[in-house]
């Protein structure tokens, strides 16, 4: 065999020598020789072009990269996973119900909850080679290059997914070699410690897809699918995905959403997109991730049906909830993220720039980390008290008023009247349920938490009749002084007043004083209490706007110049409710990261205000405000579906521009408000028009808490009753002094009894402020009578009291003493015992008028006046003696003339008023024979006439005084009617 072969190439070497010696040979040889050499020069040439270039290439590439640092792997990690993520908002019992508002919306998910189908429709349209390379597709960046160097009108795009994740999330937008140098270096880098699946699922986190039906942008698979269809990634049909994973190209062009408003595109606008859906799944088919049968099927299919219209972000929806969880969270962020940098949270309320860096801080954080934010807020409850707010028609008068706008100019607005409402768990002081007000579109301010106005009466329990229980002043029942003053402030008289300007019950038991919501009681007792700076109870209450200062502001308490917001005067009286334990109301339970790590977790205090002893009291004097007739939140008492044990208080702020009903029971406190934002404007404008503001506070409170107790009546707690704790107990006392009963007090019928905190005060000390009493009445008030008052105008038998009861009680700004135990008072029958001083002149005349039989005379212009005397003229004796209380009128007994005399306290006597006459009547004539008769007849007829006379001189002074005991015997037993009838009005607030 090798044999063989030598020869076969012996023969081979003979024929080529044969060939070659050849003329025509040796010519071919010289020219394939030289083209020969060429072809290695050109090649050399070539190489050595290609390395210079390449070189070149390899050069730049490096300048381009060259300012890049090197990253750690963590620090890639760190940039790919920092995308924002929208956080979410749940109510109570982790009911999600929208996302905090932002300029993108994203929800993170993993890829183990997205439809197979999503991803093989990204990979056949963005990266067919994904599994394969290792972060570039270098025939991509070449054909890239070449399109962008040559100008090519086709631009087919290099980037592979990791490349884009690079461009999103570690660099910029650029268009720039520079960028894209990075982009390759560090998609190559990124791909040797993150795996397929990790980058793969932080593209589909990052990629954005356009815009949602409420017009907002939004981001990430998982958002994609819940704002375009409805579903979650994991649920995506075929057609679905395609869309989805067709928009990221151009992603406004080919949404179906319409930039304002987020309203679905028209049927021209939706074909770009439709497009572009069948160009990826013509993709799929390709790169055969789907079947012939399934891309037609999916072609056939209507996507359009499948878009979802009308989204409502939770902004639109539920817009004061929202805003207001914002709010609190940036807060409670901000100290999270302070104690992390070793910055005590009360740094940061002293320290302004402080504040200010680390609130911007927070609001970052809070509207990009993804957190989720639970809150306290029921649903249910909130649900059925907007509808129920929106229901309500009587509201009042909408006002029409110029504001500055943004741009600094005057424009029109309407001002309807605003509602607030918040609902307080009270043990826990979890934040139920609020009402921000009428309608976001109108005001966005919320009136529930941000809405600070004068609380008007509703500070009386906190500020005044709380504490004087607490500082052993006063019982439930005690005494107080509805009687007017006057006060001297700084140059200026004050004079108080009550709801009902002329109304002066004199002494009033303190429970009812606080019922009907008396002023002058109010200001008198805490006069009594305020060098014990009873305005801490307040402070300690969770108002933020009190200051101590206004501890000596007589009138703060009636609420002037103590402001508050609904929120605070509900807390308040949540802390009443919770046995004097105020627990800070709060609206976010917990807030978690986006990996479900608590960051936050509300832990709530409780810290004593009152004691339990004057808690209890005061809710027992506080019920008299819903179940006594004249009790001012009596009608929303009525207006309730259910019974329950409620106690609470109204308010009305000066001139009726804020109405109040905060109202409780032992499980709930709800508060509401009523009033125009501009301030200005009162609620009692239109009387004719619209209904009584207190009637509409009190028929809006019912409404709300009929509404609450029908979605949710365990929580509301109506089977629940105060129950009354040790060391409140039932004492007896003398009505009209408060002090321990004496045998004066109760054989007049004067003691009762009622609740006491035993640790404070119980009455001990034995009454002594009562005396025997008579007194006589100077323009319509009772005064002592003197010695020489006339006796006909002195009333006898009633109780009288010491001019030291009358100092005690009057304390410290005095007033009319005869105005204690009013005519239609409970205590009429007892005398006050005050002083006159007569000006020791006779009193001045006054001037008679006839009409008909009746006399009618003027006033005396004299201060000390007790009483008139009618006389006839030619006798001594007065005719009749009326009281100065009664009216000026006498029906005369016949004929004769007649004057009045006015008489003092001393018993003087004015002078005679104009005289007036009555005409006796002519006599008929008769026949002469019977003349003489007829002449003795007006003699005997004056005789009887002088009898008559003597009859009616002798009468008036003992049978007027006869009849004006009856009167006042009539009057005391009419007088239990006249309470009924006086129970039975309308229910009034105060100022």
């Amino acid at each position: 065999m090798l044999d063989q072969i030598k020869n076969w190439l012996a023969k081979a070497e003979e024929s080529y020598n044969k060939w070659s010696s050849a003329k025509w040979a040796r010519r071919f040889n010289i020219t394939t020789g030289v083209l020969w050499n060429l072809a290695i020069l050109l090649a050399i040439i070539f190489v050595a072009s290609g390395v210079f270039a390449a070189s070149v290439g390899a050069g730049y590439f490096a300048s381009l990269v060259d300012e890049e640092k090197l990253r750690t792997p963590e620090e890639m990690r760190d940039e790919v996973y920092s995308y924002e993520e929208t956080s979410e908002l749940y109510f109570a019992g982790e009911v999600y119900f929208g996302k905090l508002q932002t300029d993108l919306e994203r929800t993170e998910t993993t890829l183990d909850k997205v439809s197979e189908n999503a991803i093989n429709a990204v990979l056949a349209t963005e990266d067919e080679y994904f599994e394969e390379h290792n972060g570039i597709v270098p025939k991509a960046i070449f054909r890239g290059l070449f399109q962008d160097v040559s100008n090519s009108d086709s631009q087919t795009g290099g980037s592979t997914l990791t490349q884009q994740l690079i461009k999103n999330q570690i660099l910029t937008n650029e268009v720039s070699y520079e960028r894209k140098a990075k982009e390759i270096l560090l998609a190559m880098r990124l791909e040797k410690f993150m795996s397929k699946d990790e980058i793969m699922e932080a593209y589909l986190n990052i990629v954005p897809y356009g815009r949602n039906s409420a017009g907002t942008n939004i981001a990430g698979i998982e958002t994609a699918a819940k704002s375009i269809f409805n579903v979650s990634a994991s649920e995506l049909t075929l057609p679905q995905a395609a869309y989805i994973a067709g928009i990221p190209k151009a992603p406004f062009l080919y949404t179906p959403y319409q930039a304002q408003g987020g309203k679905l595109k028209s049927k021209d606008g939706l074909q770009p997109g439709l497009d572009r859906m069948k160009t990826v799944l013509f993709r799929m088919k390709e790169t055969e991730y789907i079947t012939e049968e399934e891309y037609s099927e999916a072609l056939a299919y209507d996507i359009t049906k499948d878009f979802r219209k009308n989204e409502q972000r939770a902004y639109d929806k539920y817009y004061y909830v929202t805003t207001e969880l914002e709010k609190r969270a940036t807060r409670i962020i901000m100290d999270v993220l302070a104690e992390q940098d070793g910055v005590e949270p009360e740094t940061l309320d002293e320290n302004d720039k402080l504040y200010e860096e680390y609130a911007i801080l927070a609001d970052r954080a809070v509207r990009s980390n993804g957190y989720r934010i639970y809150s306290t807020i029921n649903k249910k409850l909130y649900d059925a008290q907007q509808k129920a707010k929106d229901n309500y028609k009587t509201y009042g008068t909408t006002r029409n008023g110029t504001v500055i706008n943004a741009d600094g100019e005057e424009e029109e607005k309407e001002f309807p009247v605003q509602v607030g409402s918040m609902t307080i768990e009270n043990k826990t002081g979890r934040i139920l349920s609020f009402i921000g007000g009428r309608d976001p579109e109108i005001e966005k301010l919320n009136h529930a938490t941000q809405g600070f106005r004068s609380i008007g009466s509703t500070v009386k329990p906190l500020l005044v009749y709380g504490p004087a229980i607490e500082y052993g002043k006063i019982g439930a029942g005690s005494p107080v002084v509805d009687v007017k003053f006057k006060k001297n402030d700084n140059g200026t008289i004050w004079e108080p007043a009550n709801f009902v300007p002329t109304s002066e019950q004199g002494i009033m038991p303190a429970r009812d004083a606080l019922a009907q919501s008396q002023n002058l009681p109010a200001l008198r007792l805490y006069a009594q209490i305020n060098d014990q700076v009873p305005i801490k109870y307040m402070m300690n209450s969770g108002f933020s706007r009190v200051e101590e200062q206004e501890n000596y502001n007589t009138s703060a308490a009636l609420g002037g110049g103590i402001e508050g917001s609904v929120e605070e005067i509900t807390n308040g009286y949540a802390m009443v409710a919770n046995g004097g334990k105020f627990v800070d109301a709060y609206m976010i339970d917990r807030i978690e990261d986006d990996e479900g790590n608590v960051v936050f977790e509300h832990k709530s205090n409780e810290k004593e205000v009152f004691t339990p002893q004057t808690a209890y009291i005061l809710t027992d004097m506080l019920r008299d405000v819903f179940e006594n007739d004249r009790g001012t939140a009596n009608r929303a008492n009525s207006l309730l579906n259910f019974n329950a044990d409620f106690a609470g208080k109204t308010g009305t702020t000066q001139q009726t521009r804020d109405v109040w009903l905060i109202g409780y029971n032992p499980n709930i406190t709800m508060g509401v408000w009523l009033g125009y934002d501009k301030e200005k404007y009162s609620l009692a404008d239109f009387p004719n028009r619209d209904l009584q503001p207190s009637v509409r506070v009190n028929q809006l409170w019912a409404n709300l808490m009929n509404v609450s107790y029908d979605v949710k009546p365990k929580l509301i707690g109506a089977n629940k009753k105060f129950k009354q704790p040790k060391g409140v107990v039932t004492r007896s006392f003398c009505a009209i002094s408060g002090l321990a009963p004496s045998g004066s007090c109760s054989g007049d019928g004067l003691v009762k009894a009622d609740l006491f905190n035993e640790k404070a005060m119980v009455p001990s000390k034995r009454d002594d402020s009562l005396t025997s009493g008579s007194y006589t009445t100077i323009n319509g008030s009772r005064y002592a009578a003197l010695d020489s008052t006339p006796r006909e105008f002195v009333t006898s038998g009633g109780a009288g009291v010491s001019q030291a009861f009358v100092d005690r009680m009057l304390a410290p700004f005095g007033g009319d003493a005869s105005k204690l135990f009013p005519g239609d008072s409970r205590y009429a029958r007892v005398v006050a015992g005050s002083n006159f001083e007569p000006d020791g002149s006779a009193p001045s005349a006054v001037n008679a008028t006839l009409n008909g039989s009746t006399l009618t005379w003027s006033n005396s212009a004299s201060d000390d006046v007790v009483g008139y005397r009618v006389y006839r003229e030619g006798s001594g004796s007065p005719l009749s003696s009326l009281s100065e209380s009664r009216e000026n009128s006498f029906n005369l007994p016949g004929a004769g003339s007649y004057y009045v005399v006015a008489v003092d306290i001393t018993g003087k006597q004015s002078g005679k008023s104009n005289s007036v006459s009555i005409e006796a009547e002519k006599p008929k004539a008769e026949p002469e024979e019977e003349e003489e008769e007829k002449e003795s007849a007006p003699e005997t007829e004056e005789n009887n006439s002088s009898d008559d006379k003597k009859d009616e001189d002798s009468k008036p002074a003992d049978e007027e005084k006869k009849d004006e005991e009856k009167d006042e015997e009539k009057e005391e037993e009419e007088e239990p009617a006249e309470d009924e009838d006086e129970d039975k009005e309308e229910p009034k607030d105060e100022e």
